[in-house]
Parts: structure tokens; C-alpha cells; sequence
């Protein structure tokens, strides 16, 4: 377990939980927050336990997004350093090779939806709004639109930033922000199961296919197949994969190399 003011980071069993604790700031991702959750996201990577990971917040906000006393009366040498750093922890999020789950109980706007868009997965409470208000304060959610984009695509992705407009969870889960909306009071439960789903095949094999996802969402259909067809030898050979074919033929079932 690890903690800073604003962020904690706790594991139990396979699951690791990097929380996101200033619930009367409504969660902001300041400077020093968005660093604090890069390295605990990169020390859950790096502990063998770990098989999933799930970004949480405490308080009636997921995030309001970027601390904006830190982006008033700025350089833009030292306004650069705080997206640097937001850019450093949505990488993250990819590159760490858990899945990565946001368990979201409250608002999250422009950097905070950002992050829910990052995640690779997503549930949400039946009460909780979604938007990228930036355009209303000058400030066009550039950054947050690189997630944005990829998840609920370009018609979608423009109205919520053009307008600012906030969406409903519904909303979220039918534009594809989301992957389920439960009431409130089922989400613990609901992304606990969703973790221990996951969390049951070998982690190997998820850091293979987490990887592989990114490689090819965006190239060309011919470049995927190259790139996907040259993975899924290599992974074919693994010890797990063998484990896996082998209990599959044998009828049992498999005991991945990280049990």
C-alpha cells in the first residue's frame, strides 16, 4: 500500500486500486496528483500480485478535471509541464500491461472524463454525467478529445466538445464512453466481479492481448493482420497458451504460470 494526499494505492488479492482521495476539491488532477497516480499505476505494474487494476475516487465527483489554479497567470513553458504530465498518465494507463478498469461514482469532466476514456474499461453509476465543458472557460479540451475520439467517435466526440453539454450515463453507455451503468449502490460489487473475471486467465496472456489491441486499433486493415497474425504465434507458443490448449483438450481446467 501506498499513499499521498490525494492519491491511494491499495492491492488485495489479484485487484489493484489506485483511489483518487480529495473528494472535497471534487478529485482534481493537479500537477502533483497526475504524478502521483503515473507512479502508483506504474507500481501496480510492476508488482507480480496485480492482475488488474482499478482507478477509483472518493466523493460525489470522479474528477472535475485539471486543477485550474495551477493554469491561471502561467508561462507556456510551465503550462506545458502540467499536460506533459497528463499525457504521461493517460500513457500510462495504456502501457501498463494489467487491464485497466474505471470504477466511476461520480461526475467526471474535461481531464476526468479523459481519464475514464483512457481506461480500457468502464462502469458507472446510473447517476453520473460525463462532458468536456472546456470551450465554456476558453480552454478547448484538446487533450481529453484524443481518447474522446477513439471511444464514442468523431460526430459524437465534436457535439461534447463544441458544446460543452453534459451526458448522462445512459448516454455514455449507448455512445460507447462505457462499458455498463448500475445503480449506485451495485457498482463496488458489479466492478469487483467484472476484476475477478479478468483476473482469472493468465496474466500473460491479458499483457499480450492489451498490447496487441493498441497495435492495430489504428493502423490499416492489412498492417493489422501482419501485426496480428505475427502476436498470435508468438503467443501461441507461450507456456500459457499451451496450458491452455492442452486443459482444453484434456477437459480441466488450466493452471497459468503466474498461480
Amino acid at each position: 500500500m501506498s499513499e499521498t494526499t490525494a492519491v491511494t494505492v491499495r492491492i488485495a488479492g489479484p485487484i489493484g486500486t489506485l483511489t483518487l482521495s480529495e473528494p472535497r476539491r471534487r478529485n482534481p488532477l493537479s500537477l502533483e496528483t497526475m504524478r502521483a497516480a503515473t507512479a502508483g499505476l506504474r507500481d501496480l505494474a510492476a508488482d507480480p500480485r496485480v492482475r488488474v487494476i482499478v482507478i477509483a475516487a472518493e466523493g460525489p465527483a470522479f474528477s472535475a478535471g485539471h486543477d485550474l489554479t495551477q493554469l491561471a497567470g502561467r508561462t507556456v513553458e510551465e503550462e506545458r509541464i502540467v499536460f506533459d504530465a497528463c499525457g504521461e498518465l493517460m500513457a500510462a494507463v495504456h502501457d501498463v500491461p494489467q487491464p485497466v478498469i474505471a470504477k466511476v461514482q461520480g461526475t467526471a469532466l474535461a481531464a476526468g472524463c479523459q481519464l475514464v476514456a483512457a481506461c480500457d474499461l468502464a462502469v458507472a453509476a446510473d447517476d453520473v454525467r460525463f462532458g468536456t465543458p472546456g470551450v465554456k472557460i476558453g480552454l478547448f479540451c484538446s487533450t481529453p478529445m484524443v481518447p474522446l475520439t477513439r471511444v464514442v467517435g468523431r460526430r459524437r466526440a465534436m457535439q461534447m466538445l463544441l458544446t460543452g453539454d453534459l451526458i448522462d450515463a445512459t448516454t455514455a453507455l449507448d455512445w460507447g464512453l462505457l462499458n455498463q451503468v448500475v445503480p449506485g449502490a451495485d457498482l463496488d460489487a458489479t466492478v469487483q466481479a467484472l476484476a475477478e473475471r479478468i483476473a482469472a486467465s493468465s496474466s500473460a496472456t491479458l499483457a499480450i492481448g492489451k498490447r496487441a489491441f493498441y497495435e492495430q486499433i489504428d493502423v490499416s486493415e492489412p498492417d493489422a493482420y501482419r501485426l496480428m497474425t505475427e502476436t498470435m504465434a508468438t503467443n501461441a507458443v507461450t507456456c500459457d497458451a499451451q496450458e491452455g490448449i492442452t486443459a482444453f483438450l484434456e477437459k480441466r481446467d488450466p493452471v497459468w504460470s503466474d498461480r
